[in-house]
Order: structure tokens, then C-alpha cells, then sequence
């Protein structure tokens, strides 16, 4: 079953989803901070810094993808894409720090509860306006973060600001309703726990990504079988997958092939054969293959 494309304003180029994104999370960043300041919740407050960090985040991705965008020269044979996952590291270790600054902020006003006075009303008007403007932020990028890992990074942050908007919601009403105020720091303490995990999750693809490990979903076992019930593959061998970024995998392997493949110039023919295998089968648009006759012996230093 396939996806229907991106209608509308999901179907731009990804740096002018971002930048929308981008819009978006300032203006309500603003509103948060003006909103912490008047009501005195740092639910709000943690909230707008974690808007602010977003904010921050994308500023960051835009930057990664413009330079992601460059061609590919003699010193960067592969192309600049990797500036992507670079970007989505440094958002990932900026959330974590956010995280534990919430925790500890939070913890101190549970014990100082005269610090923890709260208007609750106006802390509900502010956190239905935050949740709003990040469904429709959720909304933008939802399509284009399927295919990049540094949209994916902006994805997940807003995310996570959807999730903090419906706490800070739900901590308003009780504070407005109730006035138990310690609802506020409740409120904070689940934004940092909110906040951590999916940080660990995007640093842990980062990680995937640097130590050159097989796209998730990717068995190499597969590729072989597929590879060896082709017609003329006798073996294969120093089968290798990676991938620059999110949704750019790297193939390269050698095949040995019957001899008389290459007797009657039939090389060609196969390389068209497993590429189009690799691109149709699993995804994978930039394959490399040695084709090797059979008791071809490798003269590099591993053979």
C-alpha cells in the first residue's frame, strides 16, 4: 500500500517547511513567554523554552539543509547530506540539556510552594494557542520527515511541544478549577519527561546514521537471497548498507558471476539487473557492485 503525495502546503521543499515551522514556533514562543510572565507559571515558562530550543533547532536545520543541498565535489565525493545528521545531533544534546533544566527548576518550587503561585485562566487561554499553532507546525512537516532525518529532528521537537501544550492545558484547568497550584511544577516535570526520550531516540538514529549501521527495517540477508536468485550470480560477497542520512541508503557488494557472462558481454545486462533489483525491491537508488568471474582472487589488504 503506498501513501498518497503531499497536498498543498505539505507538498514544499523541505527548508520552506522548516521556515513555516520555523514562523510558527517563534510567534507562539513569544506569546508563551509574555504568558509565563503575566500568569507566573513555569509550566509556560518550561513550555517556552522548549519553544525557544525549537526554535533554535530549526534555525539549525534550515542552516544544515541549505548546506545539504550543495553538490557533491572532489573533497566531498558523497555530497554535503550528512550536514543533516550533524544538525539533528547538536538539536538532540540541546533538548536533553532543556530536559534537565525543567526537572530541577520544577523540583525546587515543589519544595517552595509560596514560589509556585499561578493565574490559571490566562495560563489556559495562552497553552490553547500553543496547542493549536503546533498541530498545524505537526501538520507541515508530517510528510517531509518521513524522508529526512533532519526534518525528523524539527518533527519530533514540535511533537513534543504538542504533548507539553496538552499538559500545560490540563494543569491550567486543574489550577483554574481546583487552585492547587502545585499542578504547575506536575505540569513541568512531565514536559521534561516529555522531553528526554525522544532526544535519546534522535541521538540513538544519529548514532545509526555515524556508525554506518543498516538503515532500520533493512535485512541484508534479503538483499543477498535477492541478489543470488538472479540469473548468472554464482555468489556474493563484502555486502555493505548504509546510509548518508535518513532515506539516503548506500549499497555497494561483490558479485561473482558465471564466466561466460563475461565471454559474451552479457556485464552490462546484469549491472542493469541488480541495480534496478536494489532500487525496486528495497529502496536503495545508489548501488555500487563489483562483478568478479569466478576464482577471482582480491589483492587489497583483507582478502
Amino acid at each position: 500500500m503506498h501513501d498518497h503525495a503531499p497536498a498543498g502546503i505539505r507538498s514544499g521543499h523541505p527548508r520552506r517547511l522548516l521556515a513555516i515551522s520555523l514562523g510558527i514556533t517563534a510567534t507562539v514562543l513569544v506569546v508563551q513567554v509574555i504568558g509565563a510572565v503575566l500568569t507566573g507559571s513555569l509550566a509556560l515558562l518550561a513550555d517556552a523554552g522548549h519553544m525557544f530550543t525549537d526554535s533554535s533547532g530549526l534555525v539549525i536545520a534550515l542552516i544544515a539543509a541549505s548546506v545539504a543541498a550543495r553538490p557533491a565535489d572532489e573533497r566531498q565525493t558523497y555530497g554535503y547530506q550528512r550536514a543533516e545528521v550533524f544538525g539533528a545531533l547538536l538539536n538532540a544534546v540541546i533538548l536533553i540539556a532543556l530536559g534537565a533544566w525543567i526537572a530541577v527548576e520544577a523540583v525546587r518550587r515543589l519544595m517552595s510552594p509560596a514560589d509556585a503561585e499561578v493565574q490559571g485562566l490566562p495560563m489556559l487561554v495562552v497553552a490553547i494557542i500553543g496547542l493549536v499553532a503546533n498541530g498545524v507546525s505537526l501538520y507541515v512537516l508530517s510528510s517531509a520527515q518521513r524522508t529526512s532525518i533532519n526534518v525528523r529532528g524539527a518533527y519530533l521537537e514540535v511533537l513534543g511541544d504538542l504533548l507539553g501544550s496538552v499538559v500545560v492545558l490540563v494543569a491550567a484547568a486543574v489550577i483554574w478549577v481546583t487552585g492547587w497550584m502545585p499542578a504547575d511544577a506536575v505540569a513541568s516535570l512531565v514536559i521534561a519527561a516529555l522531553i528526554v526520550p525522544r532526544a535519546i531516540s534522535l541521538l540513538r538514529e544519529v548514532f545509526a546514521v555515524l556508525g554506518e549501521r543498516a538503515p532500520a527495517g533493512t535485512r541484508v540477508a534479503d538483499i543477498r537471497d535477492h541478489i543470488l536468485g538472479t540469473e548468472g550470480v554464482v555468489d556474493v560477497h563484502d555486502v555493505h548498507v548504509w546510509q548518508l542520512t535518513r532515506g539516503a541508503p548506500v549499497f555497494t557488494a561483490h558479485v561473482v558471476v558465471a564466466p561466460e557472462l563475461f565471454a559474451d558481454e552479457g556485464a552490462g545486462e546484469l549491472l542493469s539487473r541488480l541495480q534496478t533489483c536494489l532500487s525496486h525491491h528495497f529502496d536503495v537508488a545508489h548501488s555500487t557492485f563489483q562483478l568478479e568471474p569466478a576464482g577471482h582472487i582480491e589483492h587489497d589488504a583483507h582478502a
